[in-house]
């Protein structure tokens, strides 16, 4: 029988992390390292991780794409689960006005904050808030993310919150990244409902997750659970609402106070918790009985100024799924910088190299409900990352600088960046 021929060959690896391991398991297993094997792509998948010498004769032809690593390691590309891309304008004002000692809340309720970008989103057109996320999305994939969730939540209205998420539809057309859209209607109260919080918890309800939905421009359903934004109960009711519809719920939780929201999280089935600086212990044992995943978003913690960061070894410890976000946005995380989120992960949410290698891939990858991405078995997406150093551990260690030397989606290069190996 004939051996098909790969598309494309990745050689001279210093090792290869299929990452196949569980969460369970001490993470240095968990990312199965196979010293100095190849990978075989073929038609987007991963089809061989090996030694070059087990290869199938005639695996290799002249058609085949050859990459030699030099001695660079190979690891899937990184999943971005918690994103707010989408968007227009920008608050640069405000992140001087925090450095002068203005708190987040201080700002919201002068009229900055999060109704700030919605004038501004509500301006733009589809095709503008589009164009505006394209760079954005770029700065992501030379970091070596091949997949990002990306949310409304700057709408505030049926018709700007369906405008933003056709507009990600529109944005996954541009990109080789694969978006996964999440519907945050719920993430502020809109000026012209200020005193009627109600009435708009009805229009989210009754009016733009039936919309979404008819639509199937939302896999998730996500909310700011704060008492300085959905309580507890409204999340709740907003959250069902959404799983009625099909929308998986997730959840803003626990940021700026102990609000309960984890437990909420492992109550309505959540797929996650994200944020989580305040968490308590009762919060982090619900959320690992539910098996819901925590997003960690350090670079938001640091954007803020604020303390404490999230307990991230507790929550491991606890037996917790880790997932590692960029929060991209323009007031709380103006970063597309995934290099400073693992080294923050390690530095301030006390993190291993090797967790916060799995939280920002196959972590991430599960926590979106998608089974094939954030790991290199054969059969999974062909999304990988050959970095230009020889270890994960130098990723955090050399702080926020990205080490992506060429990137793969769905077997095809996107992205080339010129370096030598690191040690």
């Amino acid at each position: 029988m004939q051996t098909e021929a790969l598309d494309l060959w990745i050689r001279n690896t210093s090792e290869v992390l299929t990452v196949e391991g569980t969460h369970r398991e001490p993470a240095e297993v968990a990312l199965t390292p196979r010293p100095a094997a190849c990978v075989g792509l073929r038609q987007g998948r991963v089809a061989f991780v090996g030694r070059e010498a087990d290869l199938p004769k005639g695996a290799l032809t002249d058609a085949t794409e050859i990459i030699d690593a030099e001695g660079g390691f190979v690891g899937p590309g990184f999943v971005d689960p918690h994103t707010h891309l989408v968007f227009a304008g920008e608050r640069s004002a405000e992140f001087d006005l925090r450095n002068q000692g203005a708190t987040y809340l201080e700002i919201a309720k002068a009229g900055g904050g999060i109704v700030n970008t919605v004038g501004a989103t509500r301006a733009a057109s589809e095709e503008e808030l589009a164009r505006l996320a394209l760079p954005r999305l770029e700065r992501l994939l030379a970091q070596g993310v091949t997949t990002a969730e990306v949310k409304s939540g700057y709408g505030l209205s049926l018709e700007h919150e369906l405008k933003m998420l056709r507009a990600v539809r529109r944005l996954g057309a541009l990109s080789p990244l694969e978006l996964v859209p999440t519907l945050l209607c719920a993430h502020a109260v809109p000026a012209e409902y200020q005193g009627r919080r109600g009435d708009y918890l009805d229009l989210c309800i009754n009016e733009i997750l039936p919309a979404v939905a008819r639509e199937g421009l939302a896999r998730f359903c996500d909310v700011f659970t704060e008492d300085s934004a959905f309580t507890v109960e409204e999340s709740r009711r907003l959250l069902l609402a959404g799983k009625a519809l099909g929308l998986t719920p997730r959840l803003h939780a626990d940021q700026l106070t102990a609000c309960g929201a984890s437990a909420l999280a492992a109550e309505v089935g959540a797929s996650s918790a994200d944020h989580l600086e305040q968490v308590t212990d009762e919060g982090i044992r619900a959320l690992a009985a539910a098996n819901v995943t925590a997003v960690l978003v350090p670079t938001s913690t640091l954007f803020l100024r604020m303390r404490p960061y999230a307990p991230g070894r507790k929550l491991r410890d606890a037996g917790v799924n880790i997932a590692l976000g960029s929060n991209v946005n323009p007031g709380s995380s103006m970063t597309e910088n995934l290099a400073l989120v693992l080294g923050l992960a390690c530095l301030e949410n006390g993190l291993t190299a090797a967790e916060a290698y799995w939280a920002a891939t196959r972590g991430a990858a599960q926590c979106l409900g998608l089974q094939r991405q954030g790991r290199l078995a054969v059969g999974d997406a062909g999304d990988l990352v050959v970095f230009g150093c020889r270890s994960y551990r130098h990723l955090p260690y050399h702080l926020g600088i990205s080490h992506a030397r060429v990137v793969v989606k769905s077997g095809r290069v996107v992205g080339r960046a010129r370096m030598e190996c690191c040690p």
